[in-house]
């Protein structure tokens, strides 16, 4: 990842409202959740939800699909694992014992989680190391 790019996803995080959203989105997994959902759980006005979403989406944060008439936003899991890979890459050069701490509490946050789709659990995707 280009430190440009973290930067920019960096600075979309970077506020209180939308940290709150990314992490609500977080929470609710792939399957996402409907704007006016997220501005109802948030106690967000509709308009300032947009705005807050567009960054997020500028960022590639978070996606958005139409399902009928609502638009339903998810968090862009491969980016945020991609940050968080660019955040802690060389974290380990001098000192496994640092990140081992980061390391089992990565895994207990998502690799433990199993994922509904299709009527059965499946292990979530492992991210991809560059």
């Amino acid at each position: 990842m280009e430190s440009e790019i973290a930067v920019r996803r960096l600075s979309a995080l970077a506020q209180d409202a939308r940290l709150a959203l990314f992490r609500l989105l977080v929470t609710v997994g792939p399957a996402g959740m409907a704007a006016g959902e997220i501005a109802r759980e948030l106690n967000i006005a509709p308009n300032t939800l947009s705005a807050q979403l567009l960054i997020l989406s500028n960022a590639e944060l978070v996606r958005a699909r139409r399902e009928g008439r609502s638009i339903i936003y998810a968090a862009n899991f491969d980016a945020m694992r991609d940050l968080l890979v660019f955040l802690t890459q060389d974290c380990c050069r001098n000192s496994p014992v640092v990140c081992e701490p980061l390391a089992v509490l990565a895994s207990q946050a998502c690799c433990d989680v199993q994922i509904k789709k299709g009527g059965r659990d499946e292990a979530p995707a492992r991210s991809r190391r560059r």
